[in-house]
């Protein structure tokens, strides 16, 4: 299928992009007008852009059924200061509630049931609730549009971060991925949760430069049973392992012993051996089972 969104009305261009590009974080935002009327607001085109100024970008769009634009954008073009605020589980539902397009004089803390909590640099409350706080700096605002659908970008400074005790490893000294449970946001009303039941590591490439997939061995670049995950796995390692004379592994043996008649169905158990360690994360064991 094959799709030229050149074609499709802005509401259906809307629906491709946000089944297709997810999950996206979600930004809930916090902003105050110049009369000191504040507004909460989420928004799900949100991520990280830098470190070295800490910047952080969203994008209230203008809405697609009639052109106009949101009242955070209008407070931010106002008062360039905003708090944004991680939403985790516990708060979704929440969160969505503040999504209402109620009127402006309506406070959004109070329909959704947050606790608005003083920010300590910036005008615009933080949610108390919620276990990461950033307070920010607008620094610059960038149309991308006049039409229904054009998002604009707010471009923050990160001023000050707020993190809930609760998350945070046992050392204290960084955010435990575990006990943050991030929401995010894919197409429609779907949303999913980050929670250790679904998280997953990823060993980094090497300082030294990995050996790449096309360096690997015919017989396992080529294997029917390894995937590319697999074989991303075992091309990350900066020098070709070597057999290892004192590698011992009891299954490794089984496997030898009941095929060693058959060397190409040996070659298979191998493969499923391996790729068995490769899920597990263990590499280089693995590699010893493949250079058999």
């Amino acid at each position: 299928m094959q799709i030229d969104l050149a074609a499709l009305t802005p509401a259906m261009k809307q629906q491709w992009l946000q089944h297709a590009i997810a999950p996206r974080p979600i930004c809930f935002a916090s902003t105050i007008d110049v009369d000191g009327k504040v507004n909460l607001s989420p928004f799900s085109f949100f991520n990280l852009f830098g470190t070295n100024p800490p910047v952080i970008v969203f994008s209230p769009s203008r809405r697609v059924r009639n052109n106009t634009i949101k009242h955070t954008l209008e407070n931010v073009m106002a008062v360039p200061e905003v708090v944004v605020n991680i939403v985790d589980a516990s708060m979704v539902q929440q969160v969505s509630l503040a999504s209402c397009e109620y009127p402006r004089e309506v406070d959004e803390f109070g329909k959704a049931g947050f606790t608005a909590e003083p920010a300590t640099l910036v005008r615009p409350p933080m949610v108390k609730e919620s276990k990461v706080k950033m307070e920010c700096r607008v620094l610059e605002i960038k149309s991308l549009g006049e039409t229904g659908g054009a998002g604009n970008l707010v471009i923050c400074e990160v001023l000050r971060l707020h993190i809930d005790d609760t998350i945070l490893n046992e050392a204290g000294t960084m955010i435990d991925q575990r006990k943050l449970h991030h929401v995010a946001r894919l197409g429609g009303n779907w949303y999913c949760r980050v929670d250790p039941s679904n998280l997953f590591e990823v060993e980094k490439p090497n300082v030294e430069l990995g050996i790449g997939i096309d360096a690997l061995p015919e017989s396992i670049r080529l294997s029917k049973t390894l995937t590319g995950n697999h074989l991303g796995q075992l091309a990350n390692v900066h020098d070709q392992p070597v057999v290892d004379p004192a590698f011992e592994d009891a299954h490794l043996r089984e496997i030898v012993q009941y095929f060693s008649v058959n060397p190409s169905e040996m070659e298979k158990e191998l493969h499923r051996y391996a790729a068995k360690l490769l899920d597990e994360g263990r590499v280089q064991q693995a590699w010893q089972v493949l250079l058999y």
